[in-house]
């Protein structure tokens, strides 16, 4: 048997590209002061990254095929490397935007590439057992890297925070280059992109995985957009945002490990995307009610949990059609979701309503997710 890729590394790579944008998130109030832009256009840093996020899956998706494994997530760091770089540099805010594009281009590799490395070592229950901590990894990430953000805004600012992902990225260069063996396979099937597509985009069961992870992102990624400015407006300082942070984690760690104890316990992985949505919904509706109160914070863990309840559930199944070519799949699946939730969040930067956008967004998961899983075989 081929060498089984380092599981820290792996775990680390799976949380990098969610960490590095919720890092971020805290220093939007700072960079609106700083480059003295109003707060929806500091959010386009955030809607933007995910367009060009999109664009990377696809990108690295294909390249982990032709290049390979290892030389594509080190190239894909590299990029990283260099947009993080400019962004700590950057003079102005369409430098900056420029910069974070770049940036998100490069850690989209951290997503694809490393699901595929596992997929290359590991089957079956083995596969099942190594995605359970990789699945409370993810599940913790988001909220685990604005609690960090949090406290490195109060104590250097935004631009230490760019500083800060500089040297994360240079630490994970060295320990890739050290520890991760190439993984692909001896011969490598590339399945067409574009005949895959045009599959995929006429298969329901994709369009409705695809807008559940959206909108299950949206609410996630709106209260990271949007807490940091309804924080500042409440008159609270970053430290609100640590404790928001770590609040967050717990409710997502909650999320993750219910999850699973309900799964071993038998309940459908259907069952638990409705609950998911209905607490989507139902945390959209509390906060309405506490949009003036730092207990706003609450329905946002509630948000959290609902996350890490559903998501582990829609991309278990979303690819069950697709699995001669799960590399391929995978990288149009993530294109779909990730250029919906771009689109989701330039309207939440714009609306600047955190409880409406949770409250339209769990109802659409949850009429979406009552659909119930349609007969594959087209929607047009």
């Amino acid at each position: 048997m081929a060498d089984k890729p380092n599981l820290p590394l792996v775990i680390a790579l799976i949380m990098f590209p969610q960490i590095v944008e919720t890092i971020y998130s805290p220093a939007l109030p700072e960079i609106a002061e700083g480059y003295d832009v109003t707060a929806s256009t500091a959010g386009l840093t955030l809607s933007l990254y995910f367009v060009a996020f999109a664009v990377g899956i696809v990108v690295w998706g294909r390249s982990c095929d032709t290049l390979g494994r290892r030389p594509t997530i080190l190239l894909g760091l590299m990029v990283y490397g260099v947009g993080a770089a400019a962004a700590f540099a950057a003079a102005s805010f369409s430098v900056l935007l420029v910069a974070r594009m770049v940036s998100a281009f490069g850690v989209a590799v951290g997503s694809i590439g490393t699901q595929t490395v596992l997929r290359d070592r590991f089957i079956g229950a083995e596969l099942n057992r190594v995605f359970a901590p990789v699945g409370i990894a993810i599940a913790v990430s988001p909220a685990l890297g604005m609690a960090v953000g949090a406290g490195m805004t109060e104590l250097a600012s935004y631009r230490g925070v760019f500083a800060a992902l500089v040297v994360l990225t240079f630490w994970l260069l060295v320990w890739v280059s050290m520890r991760l063996p190439e993984t692909r396979p001896p011969a490598v099937s590339c399945v067409p992109f574009i005949a895959t597509a045009l599959v995929m985009v006429r298969d329901w069961y994709i369009w409705r995985s695809a807008c559940l992870v959206a909108l299950m992102n949206l609410c996630l990624f709106a209260y990271y957009q949007l807490a940091p400015f309804q924080l500042e407006v409440l008159g609270y300082s970053s430290s609100a945002l640590v404790c928001s942070g770590i609040l967050l984690t717990l409710g997502s760690l909650g999320g993750a490990l219910v999850n699973r104890k309900l799964l071993a316990a038998g309940w459908a992985a259907a069952r638990l995307v409705l609950i998911s949505c209905l607490l989507m919904l139902v945390s959209g509706v509390v906060m309405a009610n506490l949009e003036t109160s730092v207990l706003f914070v609450l329905p946002g863990v509630l948000t959290s949990f609902a996350f890490a309840l559903g998501i582990p559930n829609i991309l278990a199944s979303a690819l069950i059609a697709y699995s001669d070519r799960l590399g391929t799949a995978g990288a149009v699946l993530g294109l779909i979701y990730y250029l919906l939730l771009g689109a989701g969040l330039v309207v939440s930067g714009a609306v600047q309503n955190l409880a409406l956008v949770l409250s339209i967004s769990g109802i659409g998961a949850l009429v979406i997710a009552s659909l119930g899983q349609k007969e594959r075989g087209g929607i047009f």
